[in-house]
């Protein structure tokens, strides 16, 4: 190392003062108030962010709200049908292997309170087509039995396609409300900077940081309302495919039941 540099070294450490370190120490501390001071009495106000958000952005919450309100609806609906229907399967379950005459049955289900559904329709409409081919004079007793299966097949459908009603809306609004809220966000800060940029004035942290907090509470509304729904489309599919597998179980059995009978009457 030359004379000259190790000089330069000896000149800079002279010049310094001596409390340079804790002066350095005061001033990071009084940074750190500063900035615990400024975040402690900033109060988020949510419905303010939406009020002062630019007009696209404000439809598209508008729309998450609105396709928020009609997911939760979908679901409290849903979710009474299908716990419904399975209740109404245990219970037929229950009567029908206890040991009763099916024509007791059959006469239950037709001359009831009202309208049948589930297990108890798919019973009703194979035991009358089973009924009416016996009726018939000359008809076989596997012409008769795929008539009752082909009635049962019919009306499970019926009832599964009742079960899934609304479902597919209720998985569209849950795979689309994210990106909608994404939208959102993109117009927010596109407003924003183009605000900002119009203005002409020097900016900061303070006159960005509004405009991108009301641009990412969209995304933050279109997650809010993808969460439930994708949670209550899983849940509910799945249960209306054990409904299913419930139902298709039954009408086999039945079928079997049926076919014993046949071959009695023949």
């Amino acid at each position: 190392m030359t004379p000259s540099i190790l000089i330069a070294m000896q000149a800079t450490a002279e010049a310094l003062p001596e409390d340079a370190p804790a002066q350095s120490t005061e001033l990071a501390k009084e940074a750190i108030a500063n900035v615990a001071a400024a975040g402690g009495g900033s109060n988020l106000n949510l419905l303010q962010l939406v009020l002062d958000a630019s007009i696209p952005v404000q439809l598209i919450m508008a729309l998450l709200i609105v396709a928020s309100i009609v997911s939760w609806v979908i679901i409290f609906r849903k979710r009474s049908v299908i716990s419904r229907a399975r209740k109404e399967a245990e219970r037929f379950e229950e009567r029908f292997w206890s040991g009763a005459e099916l024509t007791k049955l059959y006469a239950g289900a037709t001359q009831g309170r009202g309208p049948i559904g589930g297990m108890e329709a798919i019973f009703e409409a194979g035991f009358r087509e089973f009924g009416r081919l016996r009726q018939r004079k000359g008809v076989e007793s596997r012409v008769q039995l795929e008539g009752a299966q082909r009635a049962m097949r019919a009306t499970g459908s019926r009832e599964i396609d009742g079960l899934e009603h609304n479902l597919e809306l209720l998985a569209n609004i849950g795979s689309t409300a994210p990106y909608i809220g994404l939208v959102g966000t993109v117009f927010g800060i596109m407003v924003t900077m183009h605000g900002l940029l119009a203005s002409g004035a020097q900016v900061g942290i303070k006159d960005v940081a509004p405009g991108i907090s009301e641009a990412l509470l969209a995304t933050a509304m279109g997650l809010f309302v993808a969460i439930p729904a994708v949670w209550a489309y899983n849940r509910f599919a799945n249960g209306v495919e054990r409904l299913a597998v419930r139902y298709d179980a039954f009408a086999e059995e039945f079928s079997s039941i049926l076919q014993r009978q046949a071959h009695v009457d023949e």
